[in-house]
């Protein structure tokens, strides 16, 4: 859309945490790279490793679950299948029973993200699918995610 600002560009100094995903053959498209909606595999595969990993989700028997209910991707530069590429994981708000994570797709060796994005959970119980609160596992987990965030800058 002409005259709409778009997001500054992150760099890698913004995230705490990486987690590294190779992309795979069936993640590129027509145009050669990787398509738009693998993005946010990505996301969703950072997060929930990052939780598994800190021993704050067992995806089989967690009784209360984090759900997305809102992510958003913007676009920088292309990535493309074979590239191991490294996702950044900021935890960008934390409320009672929802977290916003920001998140960046780095190119290996690159300073400033290809894409970036925002992912949010909010925490229900499996049984009903009713809102919780963010379990205190959850909690600890996040604890080295959170970074004070400025205002977002547009360019």
């Amino acid at each position: 859309m002409a005259g709409q600002a778009r997001e500054a560009r992150l760099r890698r100094k913004d995230f705490p945490r990486f987690i590294s995903i190779a992309t795979r053959w069936g993640d590129n498209d027509v145009y050669g790279h990787v398509n738009n909606v693998v993005y946010y595999a990505f996301f969703d595969t950072a997060v929930n490793r990052h939780l598994m990993e800190n021993g704050a989700l067992d995806v089989a028997t967690s009784d209360t679950v984090g759900l997305v209910v809102s992510n958003s991707c913007t676009f920088f530069a292309s990535v493309a299948f074979p590239e191991t590429i490294e996702v950044g994981l900021r935890v960008e708000r934390l409320g009672r029973s929802s977290v916003t994570y920001q998140l960046g797709v780095f190119r290996a060796g690159e300073a400033a993200a290809a894409a970036q994005g925002r992912f949010t959970h909010v925490y229900v119980t499996r049984a009903d699918q009713r809102p919780a609160a963010i379990p205190e596992a959850v909690l600890r987990a996040l604890e080295g995610l959170r970074v004070a965030i400025p205002p977002p800058h547009m360019i």
